[in-house]
């Protein structure tokens, strides 16, 4: 029979929790508004998207300025980008936030290899996109912007421009968080390094696949993602040999004439103990 007393005590716990979490869920929205809020104040929505626009306008010919299409669109627009702003300002703070809420369910060795990991990834998730902003995009929509005919004038839509700077940000972001990739792996005991050395040479095919797939038909920008990826690899397998576990032991291997010669040599003393036990 279950006891009531554990029942009740269990379905407290949960209650606990659930409670624990909307607040700590509440908390993090509350800071993400605060930061919206004063975001719009200043510098403001159109200050931000001119910030985002920069790459693109300074390789559009002289005069020639972005659209906006929707009716909307010149308001939505750059409040997305705002809020988008908002919510990476305020990512220290929610991730302190889910820590807060898991770290009492975890082990030690958990929690010290659980802080350095959520710093890591976002470190390099902030490292990726910074680099496909100031590197990247200059080099890509130079490149756009020149291969163009002479015939047509570049005016792209806001919108759409925000779809891709949306694409680009999540996969270099992404990109980036390789070597955290290969470290939990490494941890979890799924591979090793010896076998994660065994693979690089099919990571660096897959690398140039996914970066013909994710980035612009021009060779800049899929080296560009391509090679930090390989460069990013070669990094997380140093970084998984300060946790990988040890090998297990091979057992030594015996001969038989050895072990036949040792059970001789025991069953002799073992007479002799005899002997002795009997005088």
């Amino acid at each position: 029979m279950n006891d009531p007393q554990a029942s009740s005590a269990q379905e407290e716990s949960f209650i606990s929790h659930l409670v624990e979490l909307r607040d700590r869920l509440l908390r993090s929205l509350i800071a993400v508004g605060v930061i919206l809020g004063a975001l719009c104040i200043y510098p403001g929505p159109g200050a931000i998207y001119d910030f985002l626009a920069a790459p693109l306008t300074a390789a559009l010919p002289e005069g020639t300025k972005m659209v906006a299409i929707g009716v909307i669109t010149p308001f939505m627009v750059p409040l997305k980008v705002t809020a988008m702003v908002a919510f990476v300002l305020a990512l220290p703070f929610i991730l302190y936030q889910a820590w807060a809420f898991i770290a009492p369910g975890l082990y030690a060795h958990e929690k010290r290899l659980g802080i350095p990991l959520i710093i890591s990834s976002t470190f390099l998730f902030i490292l990726g996109v910074a680099f496909c902003y100031y590197f990247v995009f200059g080099q890509v929509f130079s490149f756009i912007a020149g291969f163009a005919p002479k015939s047509i004038t570049p005016a792209p839509d806001i919108e759409a421009y925000l779809s891709f700077v949306m694409t680009m940000f999540l996969a270099f972001g992404i990109t980036f968080e390789v070597p955290v990739a290969l470290v939990v792996l490494v941890k979890m005991g799924v591979v090793t390094v010896d076998k994660l050395k065994e693979w690089r040479s099919y990571f660096i095919v897959g690398a140039f696949v996914v970066a013909a797939v994710v980035t612009p038909p021009d060779v800049v920008s899929q080296l560009a993602l391509a090679i930090p990826m390989c460069l990013l690899y070669e990094l997380g397998i140093l970084a998984s040999r300060f946790v990988s576990r040890p090998a297990p032991e091979e057992p030594v291997a015996v001969d038989p004439g050895t072990e036949a010669k040792m059970a001789a040599e025991m069953d002799s003393a073992e007479e002799e103990f005899r002997k002795l036990s009997d005088k």
